[in-house]
């Protein structure tokens, strides 16, 4: 590895058996650590990230990828592919969700091929150069180079030809309804794709592209599926398609000029000549990595090793891709956007591509924290869709997608406000919280499924036929909580919020004394059986009763109560990594990735490859044992992230899997939303630098190497407690950790140590 591309200082020091390792002092330029193909090594079967490398700009409208898998396709690139079939504009946020809004691109030489898999090309890893701001490959079948450079609604290609009288590229508008139109006097192609995944959308839904070219034509063809219409301008059909040739000599560089809108043909030219204007090729690549510059170096980090740093910058790329801008900017220069809810174009901001079952515990609390602004635009995106659609998203892919479970759109809201974002409208927000947990919404991913159940009797039963029941009746809870807390920083009386604060201790309803875990309850109060706690799936979402025991975010001493005290609690928390990784697969009736991702790990019943247990470890600080998170916390960032095709162990699930990477990366966690307070980690750097906005600055040293906290400081202040206030850092604060490698087990052990517990709240209602 040549250290000097990555821009950055690196010096050799000795690790402790008398090797050496590469350790980086300075990162100058992070976007040349990220590795986009990070997470690609994926399949069906197993996750390694589910990952794709996208060619985009922070929070782009479209992104771009390669295409190595069929149309279709949710795999739309992957590592193990050694034929790429064209490069496609995407707005997918993980394979499962699929994608919309989508069309291709592919050069090809000789025959006049433009089926995707008679113009398919082999390629080599060793000729592909892969960043975010930035794209190259060879094509060998057509001995020519793609190379390719974003803006947020925009894109630039550059076609590296060899001598050909039969040079072309092949515009494939994708199937389920599509439109071609060739103006060969303005050497323009204009189109629109149809085809989206995730549904049903508004009738007039429909992604309209302009492409330009600098070079003439020497041929026009449309095609309709397998049929060439040679010397056809326009074709609509179910898919359709352009093919426009060229005659080039060995070298020649045709570039291609893109841009499209949700919107119409007109905003599609706007979208172009207001984010390409007169800039060629480089100009643009140069703009994409100042962007990606700007939104890396936010974090600095110093003293990790090589494959570390890079882990980090390739983890912080996936927390600033999703949710995308769904919106477009007019000629007046104010947002507008396509409504997915309605199917009218209307003022103001709009994003999609994001499930709130993940990405509320790390995501956007890391946006709140050190990327605000854009979650001020998100807010109002928010605002938007619940007055579009009567519902706030809880998954949307780009409208309501009826998948997972929770309302856990009320931690993202919360979250926000109470972490000072500001500039939405709040109150339309307070009505949609209210509204959508009270509420069955028009399909169980809207609103709360069961909630006549859950406000009679305090929990969703098992036996009323209302899926992954005892899930839906944890994640209530703690969207309850966050209600109230949002409630209450509103000013909004008792007599509307305290229900929420009552709702919140719903989680004891299903506390199961016997086995020391959570579990489904029937209607008439009885306990499900037969009881596995082993068994994924059932009365949980997507993993077992060892998972989501620990999903009682807002409340663990109360937890730490119902299992017996402070040593019982630990004692449980280990026994979920010294279990062998058995598992019930039955409800699913095949093993899903997910169970074979927790089996493969070898951390016992501890399942970080998705989302319910992914805060679990940080609980050790909750009851007087917080040596016990440094060691699992570290095990975890060293063994289950690496900054290669198969570095992550299971879905990165939208930032959410890379955001609690970079968390626990700086030392800190997120365990509740909608609390002012972060979990004390362990940091994997010596040094790192977080700017905040208004110049404020968190900088957090590590010294004496090691993976235990033996002392913390704020400033020259000793600490004992386990938790950092959110108003601290973000007026600006220095952490002083003093690492060892053996573990101190009198710091940070008192019960008043602990982090915030809404039962041990004295201001809570009934107290």
């Amino acid at each position: 590895m040549n250290i000097l591309r990555y821009a950055a200082t690196v010096v050799l020091t000795c690790v402790a058996t008398g090797a050496s390792a590469q350790t980086v002092d300075k990162v100058d330029d992070p976007v040349e650590w990220v590795n986009t193909l990070m997470g690609t090594d994926s399949k069906m079967e197993l996750s390694n990230g589910n990952t794709y490398p996208a060619i985009t700009v922070p929070w782009g409208m479209n992104l771009w990828t390669p295409q190595t898998g069929k149309m279709g396709n949710g795999w739309a690139y992957t590592y193990d592919a050694d034929q790429i079939r064209g490069f496609k504009q995407t707005h997918q946020p993980s394979p499962w969700m699929n994608d919309y809004g989508q069309f291709a691109v592919m050069p090809v030489t000789g025959k006049k091929r433009f089926n995707q898999d008679e113009r398919a090309s082999w390629f080599s890893h060793r000729s592909e150069t892969a960043k975010p701001y930035y794209y190259s490959v060879y094509l060998a079948d057509s001995d020519v180079t793609t190379e390719i450079t974003p803006t947020e609604r925009a894109v630039q290609f550059r076609f590296t030809f060899p001598k050909s009288d039969d040079s072309y590229i092949v515009v494939d508008a994708f199937d389920k309804g599509s439109y071609v139109k060739i103006l060969p006097g303005q050497r323009r192609v204009i189109g629109y794709s149809t085809r989206y995944a995730r549904g049903p959308l508004p009738k007039n839904f429909r992604n309209y592209f302009v492409i330009e070219f600098d070079q003439p034509f020497t041929s026009t063809d449309t095609w309709q599926g397998d049929k060439l219409q040679e010397g056809q301008l326009e074709t609509d059909g179910l898919h359709s398609g352009a093919l426009l040739g060229f005659k080039t000599s060995k070298g020649q560089k045709v570039h291609m000029r893109v841009a499209s809108s949700f919107i119409s043909f007109e905003q599609a030219e706007l979208n172009l000549r207001r984010e390409l204007g007169q800039d060629d090729f480089d100009a643009t690549r140069a703009k994409a990595k100042t962007a990606w510059n700007a939104v890396l170096g936010k974090i600095k980090v110093e003293g990790g090793t090589v494959d570390q740093t890079r882990t980090f910058y390739s983890s912080l790329y996936r927390t600033v891709q999703f949710p995308n801008k769904l919106y477009e900017i007019d000629a007046n220069n104010q947002p507008i956007h396509w409504s997915p809810y309605t199917g009218e174009v209307l003022p103001g901001r709009m994003f999609a591509g994001t499930g709130f079952w993940d990405t509320f515990r790390a995501l956007y609390p890391f946006l709140n924290l050190v990327y605000p602004a854009i979650n001020r635009e998100m807010q109002e995106g928010l605002v938007n869709a619940f007055k579009e659609g009567g519902w706030l998203p809880e998954w949307s892919s780009p409208g309501y997608a009826n998948i997972m479970i929770g309302n856990n759109s009320a931690s993202v809201v919360a979250d926000a406000w109470i972490k000072g974002v500001r500039g939405q409208d709040i109150e339309t927000l307070w009505t949609a919280l209210k509204h959508g947990a009270n509420n069955e919404g028009p399909m169980t991913a809207v609103g709360r499924a069961g909630v006549k159940y859950y406000n009679e009797l305090g929990y969703v039963p098992y036996d009323v036929g209302i899926n992954e029941n005892a899930a839906r009746t944890l994640e209530y809870a703690y969207d309850d909580f966050t209600i109230y807390q949002l409630g209450k920083a509103l000013g909004k009386p008792a007599s509307e919020i305290d229900i929420y604060a009552q709702r919140s201790m719903n989680y004891k309803k299903l506390f199961d004394p016997e086995s020391g875990l959570m579990r489904g309850k029937n209607r008439d109060g009885s306990f499900q059986t037969p009881f596995n706690p082993f068994k994924w799936g059932d009365a949980f979402t997507e993993g077992n009763s060892w998972h989501y025991s620990w999903s009682v975010f807002h409340d663990v001493a109360g937890l730490v109560d119902l299992m017996g005290g402070r040593d019982a609690f630990v004692k449980k928390l280990d026994t979920v990594f010294d279990l062998p990784p058995i598992y019930d697969e039955s409800y699913y009736k095949s093993v899903i990735h997910e169970i074979r991702e927790m089996q493969i790990a070898n951390m016992g019943q501890y399942a970080h490859g998705n989302q319910p247990i992914q805060h679990m470890i940080y609980l050790y600080n909750y009851a007087g044992a917080p040596w016990k998170a440094q060691y699992w916390l570290r095990e975890t960032m060293d063994r289950m992230y690496a900054p290669t095709p198969d570095g992550y162990c299971g879905d990165e699930d939208n930032g959410q899997t890379s955001a609690w990477y970079v968390f626990s990366a700086l030392g800190f966690y997120p365990v509740t939303p909608g609390v002012n307070q972060y979990v004390v980690g362990t940091p994997l750097f010596k040094k790192a630098t977080v700017e905040l906005e208004k110049g404020k600055r968190i900088t957090i040293n590590a010294s004496g190497g090691g993976r235990y906290v033996d002392k913390l400081s704020i400033g020259k202040r000793a600490i004992e407690r386990n938790w950092l206030g959110h108003d601290e850092l973000t007026k600006g604060a220095t952490l002083d950790f003093r690492m060892s490698t053996q573990p101190n087990k009198t710091r940070g052990t008192k019960p008043d140590d602990a982090p915030y517990s809404f039962s041990r709240d004295p201001q809570r209602p009934g107290q």
